[in-house]
């Protein structure tokens, strides 16, 4: 088959965390079914929900059509916008699932949403020496031996669903520790490509943070047990093995949700939280989360937050049914954040 060279001016989303520039020279044509973390030339066809992409900077791009990025065939769960998978035959068009540049097939979406952007697939993209790049193959990450004895004091931030406030909480939290004198890392372990929720946890005090993309991951949905603790070890190792310090750790969606249901069920990760902290939009959400954590995992949030926590009428309705602190991420006071997070 016969590359054809890449030429310069295209966009270069944060799915495609673990490539460089100089890696990106041509690309050939498709006959095959994509793989997680395939590295794909594409054109906007039709622009739809995302009508911009977010590199590995923080930096927004915004689409046009005609506009060409490099893509990553990846998976994505969203309620609140789409389910997007990786098709099973090549040849076919592919959605933009996020502006981080995760690419699939639509399956459903959120009927208060638009159809995503549709784009063109111009080939694989290959190397200099015509190698087909996957981002899976180039950790910026690799897993080290495992770490004896005691790491960074895990601060796990998880919720009820999709823009329950969860980002916002772990970026409080870091900000409040950080504020205090103390040491603090952060990351994400699961949810799609999207270099702005660590980039606020880095802004609010974080000294180190990453996410799955470090790993070559677009993003975490479908993927293995084995898979998701092998993100858990390696970051783990890797950014929180100082006691001294705290390490805020982000889990994407609600505690229903696959993934993150299988991050809360591996012991490793249970044994390792210091203090959890649950996000939800309402009081009905807090007090159904208390509950299935409690019965699905054997946990009890230390402090819950979110979108209800800043509402005084919802603060008061949660605080007449349970005694467990609520702490306003938005309005923080740090007295109340060094109450719950030390």
């Amino acid at each position: 088959m016969t590359a054809r060279r890449i030429k310069p001016g295209y966009l270069l989303p944060s799915a495609a965390f673990t490539l460089k520039r100089r890696q990106i020279v041509a690309h050939e044509p498709n006959a095959e079914p994509f793989r997680v973390g395939d590295a794909l030339y594409v054109e906007v066809e039709r622009l739809g929900h995302h009508g911009e992409v977010i590199n590995k900077h923080g930096r927004l791009h915004r689409l046009v059509r005609g506009s060409r990025l490099i893509g990553v065939a990846g998976n994505r769960y969203a309620p609140d916008e789409f389910e997007v998978i990786i098709p099973g035959e090549a040849g076919v068009a592919l959605d933009l699932a996020s502006r981080g540049g995760v690419l699939g097939s639509l399956t459903t979406r959120n009927s208060s949403v638009p159809a995503p952007t549709r784009v063109r697939v111009l080939g694989r993209v290959v190397d200099g020496q015509g190698t087909r790049l996957n981002t899976l193959d180039y950790p910026l990450i690799t897993e080290p031996p495992r770490r004896s004895g005691a790491g960074a004091k895990l601060v796990l931030v998880c919720g009820t669903a999709m823009n329950a406030g969860k980002t916002t909480v772990a970026a409080s939290c870091c900000w409040a520790l950080s504020t205090m004198g103390h040491e603090v890392r952060a990351a994400k372990l699961t949810g799609t490509a999207n270099v702005n929720d660590i980039l606020k946890m880095n802004d609010a005090g974080a000294s180190t943070y990453c996410d799955f993309t470090y790993l070559g991951y677009p993003s975490t949905y479908l993927l293995e047990k084995e898979d998701l603790a092998r993100i858990f070890q390696a970051i783990d190792a890797k950014h929180a093995s100082n006691p001294r310090a705290f390490w805020v750790v982000e889990l994407a969606d609600g505690v229903l949700q696959r993934e993150t249901a299988m991050m809360l069920a591996n012991r490793t990760v249970r044994d390792r939280i210091h203090r959890l902290v649950f996000a939800a939009r309402d009081t009905f959400g807090a007090l159904g989360g208390i509950e299935v954590l409690s019965r699905e995992f054997g946990l009890t949030p230390d402090a819950i937050s979110g979108i209800v926590a800043s509402s005084p009428l919802l603060v008061r309705e949660f605080q007449e049914h349970s005694a467990i602190p609520i702490i306003n991420s938005v309005d923080i006071d740090l007295d109340e954040f060094c109450r719950v997070l030390i």
